[in-house]
């Protein structure tokens, strides 16, 4: 089984996550291929819009590093991890075409991440979006303190960046993080007619206007990624980091230290 579906249909191109036995995780070969697509897309002069979701109807993904994930790797492994993943999501991020993250299911840890990389996002009824980190003793490593400001706002990011709330469709919509909220049949013919609509418009005025937006951004960007890759990799070495680990695999609350 193909890990990533990628289909061309005239202007719109579609990315599926497809690992729906493991939840749609993203593995180091499961970035490198989406890189690798955002790579051609990038030169791609007649996709105008960009499709990205996930297989099956449970989850958009689960990420990319919960603890029992973890668990298996090296500190180098985990940190070479979030490197990729930084790097993927940039790419995706820079592309030309505007991209649209469909969330059909549960959105969590790092593939929350990867759908902030995404211009626009929509979520079906069941969808669930969080950011968990701070409940394993870390922090969100591959963009979500950066990104996730511009969205939903300073006070709505750190709220749920430092308390880990999952949020259900109706709340993603209403603080803004997704655009709208569709019956889960309906989430993926949605995403075309956006895809469609978007592609039914001037290719220069598409581009120009995504190179405009994210030109705006990137000053703070770049320095707010430097300042997330230095404590990310700092975290990594805290007596915090393993006891949020060690608390999750044995089933009990954490004591944190702050160390």
């Amino acid at each position: 089984m193909e890990e990533i579906l990628f289909k061309r249909e005239e202007r719109v191109a579609v990315i599926t996550l497809n690992r729906p036995d493991d939840e749609n995780r993203m593995t180091v070969q499961v970035l490198e291929r989406l890189g690798k697509i955002a790579d051609d897309l990038a030169e791609d002069e007649r996709v105008l819009a960009v499709i990205l979701t996930g297989g099956g109807d449970k989850f958009f993904s689960a990420g990319m590093l919960h603890p029992k994930v973890r668990a298996t790797l090296t500190k180098e492994q985990i940190l070479r991890l979030v490197r990729l993943a930084n790097a993927v999501f940039d790419r995706i991020e820079a592309l030309p075409q505007v991209v649209i993250a469909a969330m059909n299911g549960v959105t969590r840890a790092g593939a929350a991440e990867l759908t902030l990389a995404c211009d626009m996002r929509i979520a079906a009824a069941h969808a669930t979006f969080a950011i968990p980190e701070a409940k394993w003793g870390g922090f969100p490593g591959a963009g979500g303190p950066v990104r996730l400001p511009g969205i939903v706002g300073r006070a709505r990011a750190l709220e749920l960046i430092c308390t880990a709330r999952e949020l259900n469709a109706l709340e993603m919509e209403s603080c803004g993080l997704t655009l709208a909220t569709h019956p889960s049949e309906r989430l993926m013919e949605a995403a075309y007619d956006i895809a469609s609509r978007v592609a039914a418009c001037g290719p220069l005025a598409i581009r120009g206007a995504k190179r405009i937006v994210n030109l705006r951004e990137r000053a703070g960007f770049v320095a707010a990624r430097e300042l997330s890759d230095a404590l990310r990799h700092a975290l990594e070495s805290t007596s915090d980091m393993a006891e949020g680990q060690a608390a999750i695999l044995e089933g009990r609350a954490p004591r944190f230290q702050g160390s």
